[in-house]
């Protein structure tokens, strides 16, 4: 049962004032007096569990700090690297893998006696993304040009019997093309071609009017979608220019119209000294009502990019190819991963390009939910699976403890991975969480990930102790590293009440020294939300969280 809140009036007045503490209440069960109730820092913390006791480590720190180091050795029996096998951390641009960092960082670890946590195999951010987008043909240029003037005879503004649509000149045949707004393939118009009985296929004949730049060697696909009232066989003519000289004509015949649009294509090496070309269409000789849309002059060079199926395998196959890239290496190293990280956003939406923009000057951002859809979770646990059989295989999330709705979300992910028998062994709560977090949202959250069966993990734990971002010396208060304490105990005494002894994946805390935490440093708050001080003392957090572990 949670204890009433009491605090004399003074010092919650203090509280409020410099430190944002919100309003009467918001402590949960911290105790009235926010004296210092958590004095027992005498133990390692490795030392009060037999489960995986782990720090988030940095490789620059971990190789040259040696206060850093000896906390960590001292303290985890475990570590999770920061960021050194994250995507971006170990695939070059070219697709290709570096490891020495990651290795060096292994070796550094194992000689001092720690296993590593590997974080992380799939997630949206810090990603190669630049690589990924090459293979998909996002944010680059890839889609072909159209050379063609007016490609779907959309426009007819002049709408002559010289010229039925922009661009698009009669040479014989005036009166026989008209533009129709039925029988289209694509777009709002197309075509009509009246061609009378008797004559010749030159006699109805379409050219476009203006010459089109090409260059000598180069490889054009040409194409256009036709069809007939009746079927018959067509030409079309490729008249060059070397400059203002005309040359050869090639002549294509025999292609067939049927009465259904087809597309017909034709791939022109364009000869040496050609600099420019124009098509005409040859549709004379036998009486037909022909209909001609979509044409195209395109370099062939350009692969447009995949869509459908084919978009789907590639994403598919690059996921597949990293994740067993990096756990084969690891094979038998490094015997936890979590497999997946944050697949859901803030509303509980599995992430996609709509609801997870990349941000302004961000280029490593590459959703891969957004190709795959929800099964890419079920792909992803399989294909890591399939290499090592023994590995705990996690899912990991933030904010469980303040969204009901996507602790949900996450759970139910969790079941159908379970129930598929995907590999999936536990699941991983962050809990970046603060001074102001709902007690009772802390117990639900361990209350349904303890339901699935699977092991529940605290990943990435820390706590805010200025949550309101308040100015001044928050570090030095000891009112807030008071109820900091309270927090960190009360997140470990919950997690041993409302998960079984053996679906206890273990804790790790996700920094060493406040100075060295991700939200001062890249976030830039003024907190200090992690176990040990800037010089690496022991703050009253530390013994908040041992006496949790201790059960006290």
């Amino acid at each position: 049962m949670k204890k009433k809140l009491t605090i004399p009036g003074l010092l919650l007045l203090t509280v409020l004032g410099l430190y944002s503490c919100k309003k009467q209440g918001v402590y949960n069960g911290a105790d009235s007096t926010l004296g210092a109730q958590f004095t027992d820092d005498g133990s390692t913390l490795k030392s009060a569990v037999s489960f995986p006791l782990g720090l988030a480590v940095e490789y620059p720190l971990a190789s040259s700090n040696a206060n850093y180091w000896n906390v960590v050795k001292r303290e985890a029996s475990w570590i999770t690297f920061g960021n050194e096998l994250k995507n971006s951390s170990i695939v070059k641009a070219d697709g290709s893998y570096d490891f020495t960092t990651a290795d060096n960082f292994y070796n550094l670890a194992t000689a001092a006696g720690l296993k590593v946590f590997g974080h992380t195999l799939v997630w949206h951010t810090q990603q190669r993304a630049s690589y990924y987008n090459s293979l998909i043909g996002g944010g680059s240029s890839s889609t072909a040009t159209n050379f063609a003037v007016n490609p779907g005879f959309e426009t007819t503004t002049v709408g002559t019997t010289a010229e039925p649509a922009d661009g698009w000149q009669v040479l014989n045949g005036a009166g026989q093309f008209v533009s129709t707004t039925t029988n289209v393939n694509g777009g709002l118009k197309a075509l009509q071609v009246n061609v009378p009985a008797g004559g010749q296929n030159y006699n109805t004949q379409l050219i476009t009017k203006a010459q089109i730049p090409v260059t000598a060697g180069k490889t054009y696909t040409i194409s256009y979608y036709i069809k007939g009232a009746a079927s018959q066989n067509i030409q079309f003519e490729i008249r060059p220019y070397a400059g203002a000289t005309a040359g050869s004509v090639s002549y294509q015949g025999g292609k067939a119209v049927t009465t259904s649009y087809a597309k017909i294509s034709y791939d022109y090496l364009v000869p040496a000294g050609v600099t420019a070309f124009q098509l005409a269409f040859d549709l004379g000789g036998t009486q037909n009502t022909l209909y001609l849309d979509d044409v195209s002059i395109t370099d062939a060079s350009v692969v447009p990019p995949p869509t459908g199926g084919a978009l789907t395998v590639i994403v598919d196959n690059a996921m597949k190819n990293h994740i067993q890239t990096v756990v084969n290496r690891y094979k038998g190293k490094i015997t936890a991963w979590d497999v997946i990280n944050e697949p859901f956003t803030d509303a509980a939406e599995l992430r996609n390009n709509t609801n997870t923009p990349v941000p302004a000057g961000r280029t490593d951002v590459f959703v891969w939910q957004n190709y795959l859809g929800r099964d890419y979770a079920s792909k992803a646990f399989t294909y890591a699976r399939a290499v090592d059989a023994t590995a705990d295989l996690y899912m990991n999330e933030y904010n469980l403890e303040s969204s009901t709705a996507k602790l949900d979300a996450f759970v139910t992910l969790a079941k159908e991975l379970k129930a598929a028998n995907t590999g999936i062994t536990g699941v991983g709560t962050q809990m970046h969480c603060n001074i102001n977090t709902s007690y009772a949202m802390i117990d639900g959250m361990f209350q349904k990930l303890a339901a699935t069966g699977l092991k529940v993990r605290i990943s990435e734990l820390d706590i805010r102790l200025n949550p309101s971002e308040k100015v001044g010396a928050v570090g030095t208060s000891a009112a807030l590293l008071n109820l900091q304490a309270a927090m960190y105990n009360y997140v470990i005494k919950s997690y041993f009440k409302y998960v079984p002894e053996a679906q206890r994946g273990g804790i790790t805390v996700w920094g060493v020294a406040d100075s060295d935490s991700w939200i001062v440093v890249s976030n830039g708050k003024n907190d200090a939300p992690l176990l040990f001080d800037a010089s690496y003392n022991k703050k009253v957090a530390f013994a908040g969280m041992l006496q949790g572990l201790k059960g006290q």
